[in-house]
């Protein structure tokens, strides 16, 4: 049983995020927590604070639904980072000139199943 959860509108760039992201595509969800945890890259904290959410959503499901989830099984099926919307600030510049700076965000999704 597919287990999901979402986080959007994050402050990172897709793209480094996607990197992270491959770090623990089809792994154990055990065994990507430790991989996130002894990452250096910046997006490794709130991907693995999203694969603990998933967890938790399990854990609720099966508590509630009695759906016969085993935690210990659980890996990580799939993992997307797309792009978000994007934060647009203006920076002065000199001789009365501007330049448009943008801040792009993600949306991360991750879907959890059982082996």
């Amino acid at each position: 049983m597919e287990v999901r959860a979402a986080l959007r509108g994050i402050r990172m760039s897709s793209q480094k995020g996607r990197l992270v992201a491959d770090l623990v595509r089809r792994r154990g969800c055990e065994e990507a927590l430790s991989i996130l945890g002894q990452c250096g890259k910046r997006p490794a904290r709130p991907i693995a604070k999203l694969i603990r959410s998933a967890l938790a959503n399990a854990q609720e499901q099966n508590a509630r639904h009695q759906a016969g989830i085993d935690l210990d099984n659980l890996y990580v099926k799939s993992i997307t980072v797309d792009e978000g919307s994007r934060l647009w600030r203006i920076r002065p510049r000199a001789m009365g000139r501007a330049n448009w700076i943008k801040k792009t965000t993600s949306h991360v999704n991750v879907v959890l199943d059982e082996r």
